[in-house]
């Protein structure tokens, strides 16, 4: 039975500021003595998990992280016509149960990823309490569930300090992207002029900005646990199946919003190598610790990273049961065995959730 599915992704972008310091800078990595672009685990993860790609696929089973929880169920409340003041107190209750709430407010102090069950539970206590106008009893709060059926949180977990025993552990484990080649940022001098100024006294720009901006091809690497994936959905194999076909997708098709209106620099995977195996998983960045460069980018590192998981076959055994990969790039002919050629984005699919006997 395979349990791990190992994703290889190369991604190529334009002058783009996908993810931003606390500058407001495209962030950036040292590796290899060389400075790379750079776009965290967070970003990606939340990319995905918030693309029309994964929520189309996941319909209701997936959850909503947020800190307004209590706000929500209080105006639940007051519309059905609770006293403001006991909706607030009776939320604050609510709320407690997910994360810690300040006395006399609704909103956890903490982000919290709710499934929808566990929403749905809240409104349906929400509704007790309001039809029968009397504040919750200890037994009426308990909302959270060990497994609940929510692939996001399935997925990439949850961490509850104040209710561990509902903690879901991760099944999915996501590096963060970095350029192939070395990068800079750069930055991109600009103005605005004022549509309404006819230049008869000031012919200057009515505003002058500064914005970073970089571009390259980045390698992500992303595993997923099949076998705790089915365990955090409760045992349910369909449903793993179908969320991590939708999250191939989303991580082949979507790209992070930042600085989308600015630079237009949506992109779609031009390489992807997925692998099914039982072995140790392991990332494939080590083919990219010498930056690759010349005039043919993409080709060199996808060249690079099949030689690369070749090597390691070579030393360890065997890393995988079974690989398959697509290319929109005139890439050559593979360098991998159990690859004989490239597909598509549907076979790649199909492959990750196939049988497994």
């Amino acid at each position: 039975m395979s349990d791990f599915i190992q994703l290889h992704v190369l991604t190529a972008y334009p002058p783009a500021n996908l993810n931003r310091d606390d500058l407001g800078r495209p962030k950036t990595a040292i590796m290899g003595g060389a400075k790379r672009l750079r776009v965290s685990s967070q970003s990606l993860k939340r990319t995905w998990r918030t693309s029309d790609v994964f929520q189309t696929a996941m319909g209701d089973d997936r959850g909503t992280r947020t800190k307004r929880l209590g706000a929500h169920v209080q105006q639940r409340l007051v519309d059905a016509g609770i006293d403001e003041k006991k909706a607030r107190t009776w939320s604050n209750q609510i709320a407690g149960v997910f994360g810690d709430v300040p006395k006399d407010q609704v909103e956890t102090r903490q982000l919290v990823h709710v499934a929808p069950e566990e929403w749905q539970a809240v409104y349906d206590l929400s509704d007790v309490l309001a039809e029968e106008k009397r504040a919750p009893e200890k037994t009426e709060l308990d909302l959270l569930r060990a497994r609940p059926r929510a692939v996001d949180i399935a997925l990439f977990g949850r961490m509850l300090a104040a209710s561990p025993k509902y903690n879901v552990d991760a099944s999915c484990q996501v590096a963060h992207a970095i350029t192939v080649h070395a990068a800079e940022v750069e930055d991109d001098y600009f103005t605005a002029v004022d549509d309404l100024n006819p230049g008869d006294e000031d012919r200057g720009a009515g505003h002058i900005g500064e914005l970073g901006f970089g571009a390259g091809l980045f390698y992500s690497y992303i595993c997923i646990d099949r076998q705790q994936l089915i365990e955090n959905l409760a045992g349910d194999a369909d449903l793993a199946d179908r969320g991590v076909a939708a999250l191939v997708e989303a991580i082949t098709k979507t790209s992070p919003k930042g600085k989308q209106n600015s630079f237009g620099s949506r992109a779609r995977a031009v390489y992807t190598l997925a692998e099914r195996g039982d072995e140790q998983p392991r990332s494939l960045s080590v083919a990219f610790m010498r930056p690759v460069s010349g005039e043919d980018f993409g080709m060199e590192a996808i060249q690079r990273l099949e030689v690369q998981a070749q090597r390691f076959d070579d030393v360890y055994g065997a890393g995988a049961d079974g690989r398959y990969a697509f290319c929109t790039l005139e890439a050559g002919e593979p360098q991998l065995n159990l690859l004989d050629g490239y597909g598509t984005l549907g076979g790649l699919r199909d492959f990750v959730t196939g049988d497994r006997a």
